[in-house]
């Protein structure tokens, strides 16, 4: 009986696990002729979406402003010379580096005395040529004198004669007589005739004696110059710089002792290309008088001053290309010759362009803007000035538009696109509700595990969305940001 029990169970055992595997069989052919049957699926795949900035393009009227770089410096600086040789023995305080001083102000002498006695040489050698000026008009006194008395003798002998001559046609007296009469009148005239150039002699000392005191006056002049030479005396109200002597210390002539700057009398030189000076011209193709603005980067706490367009370079300059120009500054505390300054000049304004960021136009000229169906389109523009980093752009398609601020290698024409709030948007306003999605259990783990794993992202960021990803009802917004983030 025990082995026929255990002979029938092992016989069941038997017929089960072969029905078991018959019937595994069975299932394993329905679900290959299932799968044979069926037509292949093919996942479709999603387009992706890239959320960008975008600007919304207005029109209008802007003013360029031309940026150059320059340098400070003054209109009037005068180099402080010795103008005669010898030792400094008097130095005013003032006479350092940086010392204000005023017009007229002494602030060095030379040792005089060699001067000195120059001038007093030159005195006594026009005390000589006043005595000798007054002794010549004496003398011609004198010559006047002695030259009437002749011409009286020589008419009184010149009368004898005539009346011996009378005499002698009347035969009351001799020839002899008028022969002695006619050779006294004729040594009469020759003395005349002597007082005469003795006259002109004095005549002559006198203008001799008036160049001499002439000439001792010029060198006077002279000396008096070398002494004044010997003070050194500031010609205008500045500043000294470059003081390189000391009280005691030889000097030489033309020797430099310091600079003058006038502190007051800024301007700023700067160079521009040929294009940006071609537009501070006028009709007239002259230079504008336009104003400037120059600022001075000083680490947050700049120092900005104002003034005039004056001048222009008369030549370009070896090895220089553009225009220099020159602006006088109208009153610019706190700057010093040789600040390095930044230049801004206002152009003539420009209609109907639209300001836009520099990242928003591409190198081919062409900018993205919104289409149908939040789709970008490509848009050709003409740029017209680059200020700082926006440009100025014109398009007769581009008012009203929505620009994309920012252009990656991923953009193109074609491209669907989340716009974000367009910014200056006058309907720019937060939605006052939001669409909720209820999600399914698979697109919520999805969104859940990128949120966890991003290191990236804010600790009370994540805890909010992560809250929110909890609810049964999720804000469209927020399933979208992270979709795109996550390239789905």
């Amino acid at each position: 009986m025990r082995f026929l029990r255990q002979s029938l169970t092992g016989l069941f055992l038997a017929c089960l696990t072969l029905g078991l595997l018959v019937y595994a069989v069975a299932l394993v052919r329905d679900a290959v002729q299932v799968r044979m049957a069926d037509e292949p699926r093919v996942p479709q795949d999603r387009e992706r979406v890239f959320a960008v900035n975008t600007i919304l393009a207005q029109a209008g009227q802007v003013t360029p402003v031309l940026t150059a770089f320059g340098r400070v410096q003054s209109r009037r600086t005068l180099e402080l010379r010795a103008a005669a040789t010898g030792r400094l023995i008097d130095l005013d305080p003032d006479f350092e580096d940086g010392g204000v001083v005023t017009q007229g102000q002494l602030l060095a002498r030379i040792d005089p005395a060699q001067a000195q006695a120059e001038l007093d040489r030159v005195q006594s050698d026009i005390l000589d040529a006043e005595a000798e000026t007054r002794e010549a008009a004496r003398a011609v006194t004198l010559a006047l004198d002695d030259l009437a008395a002749a011409q009286e003798q020589a008419a009184l002998y010149e009368r004898q004669f005539q009346r011996q001559i009378e005499l002698r046609d009347m035969g009351a007296g001799t020839g002899a007589a008028a022969d002695t009469a006619e050779l006294s009148a004729s040594t009469a005239r020759g003395t005349v005739l002597t007082r005469r150039k003795a006259l002109a002699e004095t005549e002559a000392r006198v203008d001799q004696a008036a160049t001499t005191l002439a000439r001792a006056r010029i060198a006077r002049t002279e000396a008096e110059r070398m002494l004044a030479d010997t003070e050194i005396r500031a010609g205008f109200d500045g500043t000294l710089a470059e003081v390189s002597v000391i009280e005691g210390r030889l000097v030489s002539a033309n020797e430099q002792l310091a600079q003058l700057i006038d502190a007051d009398a800024l301007e700023v030189a700067f160079r521009v290309s040929t294009q940006q000076y071609t537009r501070l011209l006028d009709a007239d193709g002259k230079l504008r008088t336009a104003e400037v603005t120059v600022t001075l980067d000083v680490f947050g706490n700049n120092l900005v001053a104002s003034g005039t367009l004056t001048r222009e370079g008369a030549s370009v300059g070896e090895g220089q290309t553009g225009r220099q120009l020159f602006a006088r500054l109208d009153r610019a505390p706190g700057f010093k010759p040789g600040d390095f300054v930044t230049v801004s000049i206002d152009e003539a304004p420009l209609e109907a362009v639209v300001r836009l960021p520099s990242s928003a136009l591409g190198a081919d000229g062409l900018v993205l803007v919104l289409g149908p169906d939040d789709r970008l389109e490509a848009l050709g523009v003409d740029l017209l000035r680059r200020q700082g980093d926006d440009v100025l752009v014109r398009a007769a398609a581009l008012e009203g538009r929505a620009v994309v601020a920012e252009r990656t290698p991923l953009l193109g024409a074609g491209i669907k696109v989340r716009p974000l709030q367009p910014a200056g948007a006058p309907d720019a306003a937060p939605e006052e509700t939001s669409e909720m999605l209820e999600l399914s259990e698979e697109r919520r783990a999805r969104l859940v595990a990128f949120v966890t794993e991003n290191g990236g992202m804010p600790t009370e960021a994540k805890e909010r969305i992560l809250a929110q990803l909890g609810e049964r009802e999720v804000p469209a917004q927020v399933v979208q940001r992270l979709e795109a983030r996550i390239g789905g």
